[in-house]
């Protein structure tokens, strides 16, 4: 039984805005960073190519792979409206808490992407001073992202009363007290910054995640202030989000619990071994810009999905069991989806009229049977929702 369904903001629905300025960024960059005739048919395989490198060839690939300069137009005009595209989709579900004069750090920025996202999806924001400072190893990315932005900003209601310290620095992960000390932030943030370090792990290397999650902690903590929040999203792949579990442990070390997506500061049932779950949430694209997906489709790199893994810590004032997967059949024609909860890991069970209603992301609050049953495969509470 369920008792009901705490209503929250959907990654499958974008704001108005944000989807009116979305639809116009692949021009926005077009006209921003043109690519000359002679090299436009090159497009496609240079982005064909620099994806190959940051999936399944990540050894081939230097890195210094940004400072090239046909790579970082495959990443200006595929990578980053995609990532802008998943970005928007969830920070308004966040609850940031920026005020006026805050410091925000973004560590490994590559072309400004959260910032930009920032701005798209928060108006309220773009005219309160804050301090942003955009750290990454690439000066022509930071260039880059910093052209984009002041572009965004003019073709979306003038100039933000943001600072913006473009900061060329290599953040050494293994060293994470010898980092450079600046001004605490109120928020800290990470995108897709440390998969690039742990990718080449074994999978395997328990201890070498766990490890390499806490020097990530002890890293964005350093660089927060004492109420600040860290928010760190990576790839929605078993490896990272068996590192954002490990991430999560690390910070309720520092005193830094949760505050998304979990919705309890128990143990986190999800640090489990390879073939289990892992943390991770999947949307749909259909609202993505046409022009975006005709290049994916050019380049052969087609997408029905989008998924990713993150974690923001801060007050949790949340209750209930978080969706984390999307619905999968079960016998006696009844439906599942997975959730996490303080009890554990959660299998909802329904009819697929009910099962179908919910979404990757949401809470539900269900009853708890005193002496329920649990998934002989996963191990998970059985909760059936009429």
């Amino acid at each position: 039984m369920v008792r009901g369904k705490i209503l929250m903001y959907s990654f499958d629905i974008l704001p108005q805005e944000s989807q009116r300025i979305l639809d116009s960024i692949p021009s926005l960059i077009e006209k921003t960073f043109p690519i000359p005739g002679r090299f436009r048919g090159k497009l496609p395989s240079d982005i064909a190519e620099l994806s190959r490198l940051l999936t399944n060839n990540r050894g081939d690939r230097s890195l210094s792979y940004m400072t090239r300069p046909n790579f970082l137009s495959a990443y200006l005009h595929y990578f980053l409206p995609w990532n802008l595209y998943r970005l928007c989709l969830l920070l308004p579900t966040l609850k940031l808490n920026l005020c006026a004069k805050d410091i925000i750090t973004d560590l490994g920025c590559g072309p400004l992407t959260l910032t930009s996202a920032l701005w798209i999806t928060n108006p309220g924001l773009r005219k309160i001073p804050l301090e942003i400072n955009c750290l990454d190893r690439s000066g022509p990315a930071l260039e880059a992202g910093k052209k984009f932005f002041t572009a965004l900003c003019e073709n979306t209601g003038g100039n933000a009363a943001w600072k913006i310290n473009l900061i060329k620095e290599d953040i050494d992960i293994r060293q994470p007290n010898k980092s450079k000390k600046r001004k605490p932030a109120a928020l800290v943030c990470a995108v897709n910054t440390f998969n690039e370090i742990y990718e080449n792990l074994s999978h395997n290397n328990t201890e070498g995640l766990r490890n390499m999650a806490e020097n990530a902690a002890r890293l964005m903590f350093n660089f927060a202030s004492p109420n600040g929040s860290i928010l760190t999203i990576e790839p929605g792949v078993p490896q990272a989000g068996r590192f954002i579990s490990f991430l999560r442990d690390s910070f309720m070390e520092l005193k830094r619990p949760p505050a998304s997506p979990c919705t309890h500061i128990e143990s986190c049932p999800l640090i489990i071994k390879k073939g289990k779950k892992w943390c991770h949430f999947a949307f749909n694209i259909e609202d993505a810009p046409k022009e975006l997906r005709r290049l994916s489709a050019a380049a052969k790199l087609p997408k029905e999905r989008l998924a990713f893994s993150y974690l923001l810590t801060g007050k949790n004032s949340k209750e209930g069991t978080r969706v984390i997967s999307d619905m999968f059949p079960l016998p006696d024609n009844l439906f599942g989806r997975y959730g996490c909860s303080a009890q554990g890991l959660v299998l909802l069970t329904g009819e697929k009229n009910r099962i179908e209603k919910l979404s990757s992301h949401d809470i539900v609050t269900p009853i708890f049977a005193a002496n329920g049953q649990y998934d002989q495969k996963s191990g998970a509470f059985i909760v059936r929702i009429e």
